[in-house]
């Protein structure tokens, strides 16, 4: 593919530090909506039902990652359309006042990628 051809792909790194803060209204949340995915119990999909239901049970990191859907993220947004997305979620070791907590600079070694202009291709949003 060309440059002009891949140009209107882009990528959007969104990274957020989100304390759990009712841990069975959470994974209470994500059991509803696995049943909703799932239906009823014994289905053909049972054994990766029970998978998923004992991980929302046990870690608040796998039910927040369940319910969080990046079609949802951009799909009332206007003249784009998702084409490929992955996401994950960990439970970390994070310390609000810490001031240094929160160096995105350093998470993964890589150097932002110039635009065609030369400047970098990060814009920075704070909303």
């Amino acid at each position: 593919m060309s440059t002009s051809e891949t140009s209107r792909f882009v990528r959007l790194r969104v990274e957020m530090v989100l304390e759990i803060t009712d841990p069975a209204a959470l994974s209470g949340t994500a059991l509803e909506s696995i049943a909703a995915e799932y239906g009823e119990p014994g289905g053909e999909s049972a054994e990766e039902r029970t998978r998923a239901e004992s991980a929302v049970r046990e870690d608040g990191a796998e039910a927040l990652a369940s319910l969080i859907d990046p079609f949802d993220l951009v799909g009332e947004v206007p003249g784009v359309e998702l084409a490929q997305a992955s996401w994950s979620s960990e439970t970390v070791d994070y310390d609000p006042d810490d001031p240094d907590a929160w160096d995105l600079d350093d998470e993964d070694g890589e150097e932002d990628e110039e635009d065609d202009d030369g400047s970098g291709g990060d814009v920075p949003h704070n909303g």
